[in-house]
Order: structure tokens, then sequence, then C-alpha cells
């Protein structure tokens, strides 16, 4: 039963990826941290390893969006490119002060951020105005904020990099495009990060590698970028403000599960 959760977990996962254009590591830690608390995992590590698992699988996600977006010709590379290694730097910090910060606390600050992202979507709050375009340097610091804190909270980095690339006057499609592609960096930065930190971590459960779960990542992998293909469709069928309302919604109850599980 666990395993068939966690292909559901990624068949919806993929599926909200496709229908809002961000990745699932918004659902798939909270899911991921009740299920490692069903199976008895330490409760010392168990927010680690929920989010250092969201971030392997989102290598995988993050592939089959930026080779699409690139396709289409939304990715700006220069952009990319630019930001990449700040975005490298910071990630892998990220996870190791997501390694050093209690669980209890790691726990609130994920809360919160749902919460933000909720009220966000609620609201259709956008950034007001535009910032004049950085440079280099500018986008590497850049860079490097999305990559940390895209590492703390498990998640490829599209809730913080689009509005941020929105501001700096980018069209949507070009924000959308570069932020697929920064996630695959994010991703595999942070999860390498949780992997490292994670090693001797006490009380990790067998098929780990660090805050890594195998099961749960490869469960998840094989059935997100399917289904991600049916979000795709589902958002060009439905109402965009009813969607987003209601994923406003499930971002509530899923902060609350999380307040109630920390």
């Amino acid at each position: 039963m666990i395993y068939l959760l966690y292909l559901l977990l990624g068949a919806f996962a993929g599926v909200l990826s496709g229908l809002f254009g961000i990745g699932g590591g918004l659902v798939i830690v909270p899911v991921l941290l009740t299920t490692f608390k069903v199976l008895n995992f330490d409760a010392a590590i168990a927010i680690h390893m929920a989010l250092g698992t969201s971030l392997a699988t989102i290598i995988v996600t993050s592939i089959n969006s930026m080779m699409a977006h690139h396709r289409r010709g939304g990715v700006d590379w220069r952009v990319v490119f630019t930001m990449a290694p700040g975005i490298v730097l910071a990630a892998y910090l990220g996870g190791y002060v997501a390694h050093l910060l209690d669980a209890t606390i790691l726990a609130y600050l994920f809360t919160a951020f749902i919460l933000a992202v909720a009220l966000k979507m609620w609201f259709g709050l956008k950034p007001k105005g535009h910032q004049p375009f950085p440079g280099p340097v500018g986008l590497s610091l850049s860079g490097a904020g999305i990559g940390f804190f895209s590492a703390i909270f498990g998640i490829g980095g599209g809730t913080i990099s689009v509005p941020l690339l929105s501001r700096f006057g980018l069209e949507m499609r070009k924000a959308v495009g570069i932020s697929s592609a920064l996630g695959f960096p994010i991703a595999v930065t942070g999860a390498l990060s949780y992997a490292i930190s994670g090693w001797h971590a006490p009380g990790l459960p067998e098929m780990s590698l660090g805050y890594v779960y195998l099961p749960a990542f490869v469960g998840i992998i094989l059935t997100s970028s399917i289904f991600s293909r049916v979000g795709a469709h589902l958002a060009h069928k439905l109402d965009p403000r009813i969607m987003q309302k209601s994923f406003a919604v499930l971002l509530f109850i899923i902060a609350i599960k999380t307040l109630l599980t920390s």
C-alpha cells in the first residue's frame, strides 16, 4: 500500500505541475512527511527526508518541463547560465542549513511558506511595477536567493523565480521557461546536499542515500512525468480562476495538516 501511495503521489504531483506550472514539492513534502511518520521514521529526520526526497524527484520532472519549454523557444539560456553559478552554490548551502535546523523549526518554516503561496494564489497577488533588468552580478545574486530558499523548502523554485523574473520585466512565457530550466540545477545540487549532509545521520531507514529515500523517489518519478501531460491538458479545459482558488484551498489544508503532524 505504501508503494501504491508513492505512485499516486507522483501522479497527483504531475497533474498539479501540468495544471499550475509549478513543481510538485509543495504537495510531495507534506504527504511524504505524513507517510514517513506512519512508517515510524525518526521524528528528528522525517522532515529532512521528505525535503531531500522531494528535490530528488524534481531532478526528473524538471528535465521534462525544461525540454518542453526549450522546444517552444521559451528558455533564454543566457539568463539561465548567468544565474546557474549562484543557484548551485546557494542550493548546496541551503540543503546543509536545513540539515542543521531542528525538525520542528524546519516544519514551521515550510508551513509558513505554504501559507504565503496559498494567500498569493487566493488573492491573485502579482508584483507591481518593474525593476530594471539586472546585470550578471545581480542575476547571479538573484539565483543565489532562489537556490537557497528552494533547497530549504524542497521545491523546484518556480513559486519564487517566476514572480521575480516577471518583476524584472520578462513576459510570463519567458519567465516560466527560464524557471523550468533553473529547476534542474536547484534539484540536482539540493538533493546532493541533502544526501551528503544526511549520510551519517542517526536513524536513517534502509534504502536511503542520506536524506533521500529511494523507494519513494522511484515510485513518484514513475508516474509524475506521465500525469504532467494530463494536467497540461486539463489546464486548457478548466477555468483558471477556479483552478487557482481550488489550489489555494488545498494549500491551506496542507499547511494545517503539516502543523498538526509536526
